[in-house]
C-alpha cells in the first residue's frame, strides 16, 4: 500500500494541456472516502463503504464507444457497430476541449498498472474529475509499491470527465458521452458519463488489441482460480451466468474474477488489481465473498440505502446494473500475486433461459471455437426495457463490446492454447431445468458446483457420455452428487415434443447468429455447430 507521504508529491497536468489545475495525487482510500462526502457526491453505508449515484448512466453505452482510426489500428480491427471508427483531427479537438475544461479545477490523478504479470505490466496515469471515479481506479487497477511511484512513467493515460458533454454536432460524438481510445496517443478519453465501468473497461479494450498483436497473448473476458495441485481453471461467461460467483471456491484461490491474459509459456495473469461485482439480489447466504467485501475501501454505485445506510439489494429502482469495486485484498482466498500456471480445465458458462442445453458438456477443439466466438447466454424477462420472454443473446468471445480484433482472431489463439496445453473444455448451463424460464426452475448452483468439481477432479474422466441430437454436445450420463436425471435435459421436461421443438429454435438461433463469422472461420470451428438439418 502506499503511505500518505505519496500524497505530498506535486505533479504538473499541463504537458497533458491541464493548466492550473489543483492536482490531488494518489490519496488512499481513506481520503477519496472523505472528499466525497464532504463534496455531498456520496454518502456512507453501515458497512463502512461508500455509496455514489453515476448519475445518467448506470451501465455502458457501447454505441457510444469508439477507436480512433489511423496507421496504427486501421487495417487491423474489426470496424463496425462495435468497434466505430473515429478521426484523428476530431479526437485531437476533442481531447484539447476536455483538458481546456479541466484546467482550473480540482483534479484527482492516481498512478498505477495493469497486468499482474512483470512481463506485461502497462502503467497507467489517471486523470479523474470526482473523488470517487478516483477511488474507483485506486480499486481496479494494480497498486505500485512506493519504489515504483518514485520512478513512474505512464504507458497510457486515462481522462475521466463525467461533467464535460460533446456537443455532436461539433465534436463528431453520437451524443453528449463518449469513451474513445487512441492507440497512437495512448489515451482513453472518457466524458459525458459517470458510470465506472467506462474506465476499466477501456484499458481492457486496449489491452484486448496490444495483447495479441504486440505479445502473442490471448486476452481473456474470464474468472480463473487455481488449486492446491497448482491447475489453473478458467470461467467464461457473460453477466448473469455465475462467473464470479463460481470463481470463487472455498477449496481453490482466486486469481481473478473478469479479465485475464493467457501468456506464450502458460501462464494466466490477472490484468486488475480489484473485482467489480454485480449486488442485485446480493445475499451473505449465496455469495459470501462479494457481501463481506463491502467494507471501508469498497464502493458501491447505484444502490438504494434507508436513513441507516442500510442496503436493500433486491431495490432495481435506479437499475439492475447495482455494483460494487473492491481490491482483491478485500477477498480473503486470493492467490498473490495473481497469477497461475498449468491451465487444464475451461468453462463457458451460459445461462440458458430456454432450459435446452445441457447442464454440462465436454467440448471438442471445434465446439470449444464455435461457442467461444457465438458468446451465448439468454436474457429473461424483466432484465432490460423491452424484454418480455427469454430472448438468445450472442456476444463473441463471452466480451464482444471490448474486443477490437475480429473474434475468430481470438478464437483460433484459444485453439491453438488447448491443443498445446492439453485443456479441457466444458459448457456449463446455470440457466433452466425442466423447461424455459416461467415453467422450470434454475438450474441448483450445489448441482453447479458438482459438476465443476467433477470436472476439475477428474471424476469424469471414465465415465459414459452420449451426444446430444441437436447441439452435438456430449454429456456425462452419470455424475457425483447430481441425480442422473438432470444431466440429460430432455429428461427433465415433462413435454418431450416441446422441448425438441424449443432446442430445434435455440439451434437456428446459433446459426442464424454465425452467419457473420463463416467466411473467417476454418473447418476444425465451422465443425463445432449444432446438427445440420
Amino acid at each position: 500500500m502506499v503511505g500518505n507521504n505519496q500524497t505530498k508529491r506535486m505533479i504538473s497536468l499541463d504537458n497533458y494541456g491541464i493548466k492550473n489545475a489543483k492536482v490531488k495525487y494518489q490519496l488512499s482510500s481513506e481520503e477519496l472516502h472523505d472528499e466525497t462526502l464532504q463534496k455531498g457526491q456520496g454518502k456512507e453505508a453501515s458497512s463502512g463503504a461508500l455509496e455514489i449515484n453515476t448519475g445518467e448512466f448506470t451501465g455502458r453505452s457501447p454505441k457510444d464507444r469508439f477507436i480512433v482510426k489511423d496507421d496504427i489500428t486501421r487495417d487491423i480491427v474489426w470496424w463496425g457497430n462495435i468497434n466505430i471508427p473515429f478521426p484523428p483531427d476530431m479526437f485531437d479537438a476533442l481531447y484539447n476541449k476536455v483538458t481546456d475544461y479541466l484546467s482550473e479545477k480540482e483534479i484527482y490523478v492516481r498512478d498505477s498498472y495493469a497486468c499482474a504479470d512483470e512481463n506485461y505490466k502497462l502503467n497507467i496515469r489517471v486523470i479523474n474529475e470526482t473523488p470517487w471515479s478516483n477511488l474507483f481506479a485506486h480499486n481496479m487497477f494494480l497498486r505500485p509499491t512506493e519504489e515504483e511511484l518514485a520512478n513512474f512513467a505512464p504507458d497510457w493515460l486515462i481522462i475521466n470527465a463525467p461533467n464535460f458533454m460533446a456537443d455532436p454536432e461539433v465534436d463528431g460524438t453520437r451524443q453528449h458521452n463518449f469513451a474513445i481510445l487512441n492507440f497512437t496517443r495512448k489515451i482513453a478519453l472518457i466524458g459525458g458519463t459517470g458510470y465506472t465501468g467506462e474506465i476499466k473497461k477501456g484499458i481492457f479494450s486496449a489491452l484486448n488489441f496490444i495483447m495479441p498483436v504486440d505479445k502473442n497473448t490471448l486476452p481473456m473476458h474470464c474468472s480463473a482460480n487455481v488449486g492446491d495441485n497448482g491447475e489453473t481453471a478458467i470461467f467464461f461467461g457473460l453477466s448473469g451466468t455465475g462467473k464470479t460467483t463460481l470463481s470463487a471456491d472455498p477449496d481453490r484461490k482466486l486469481i481473478g474474477d473478469d479479465e485475464h491474459g493467457w501468456t506464450p509459456d502458460n501462464t494466466v495473469f490477472n490484468f486488475e488489481g480489484g473485482c467489480y461485482a454485480k449486488v442485485i439480489n446480493l445475499t451473505e447466504e449465496q455469495e459470501p465473498d462479494i457481501y463481506n467485501a463491502i467494507k471501508p475501501g469498497a464502493l458501491l454505485e447505484n444502490v438504494v440505502m434507508n436513513d441507516k445506510g442500510e442496503v436493500d439489494f433486491a431495490n432495481t429502482s435506479i437499475t439492475q446494473n447495482t455494483r460494487v469495486s473492491y481490491p482483491i485484498y478485500h477477498i480473503k482466498n486470493i492467490q498473490v500475486p495473481s497469477i497461475g500456471h498449468n491451465p487444464k480445465n475451461i468453462f463457458f458458462l451460459t445461462a440458458d433461459a430456454f432450459g435446452v442445453l445441457p447442464p454440462i458438456s465436454k467440448l471438442t477443439p471445434g465446439q470449444a471455437a464455435y461457442h467461444f466466438i457465438s458468446g451465448y447466454t439468454a436474457k429473461v424477462a424483466g432484465t432490460e426495457e423491452g424484454i418480455n420472454e427469454p430472448t438468445p443473446n450472442f456476444s463473441a468471445c463471452f466480451g464482444a463490446p471490448f474486443m477490437p480484433l475480429h473474434p475468430t482472431k481470438y478464437a483460433e489463439m484459444l485453439s491453438k492454447k488447448m491443443k498445446d496445453a492439453n485443456v479441457n473444455v466444458w459448457l456449463i448451463n446455470t440457466g433452466w431445468t425442466g423447461g424455459p424460464y416461467g415453467v422450470g426452475s434454475r438450474m441448483k448452483l450445489k448441482y453447479t458446483r458438482a459438476m465443476i468439481a467433477a470436472a476439475l477432479e477428474g471424476k469424469l474422466k471414465d465415465v459414459e457420455f452420449e451426444k446430444h441430437p441437436i447441439f452435438n454436445l456430449m454429456m456425462p450420463t452419470s455424475c457425483p452428487d447430481v441425480p442422473t436425471e438432470v444431466l440429460n435435459p430432455k429428461e427433465t421436461w415433462k413435454n418431450k415434443k416441446a422441448y425438441d421443438i424449443q432446442a430445434k429454435e435455440l439451434s437456428d438461433s446459433f446459426k442464424e447468429n454465425f452467419k457473420k463469422f463463416e467466411a473467417y472461420a476454418n473447418d476444425e470451428i465451422l465443425s463445432g455447430a449444432p446438427a445440420a438439418e
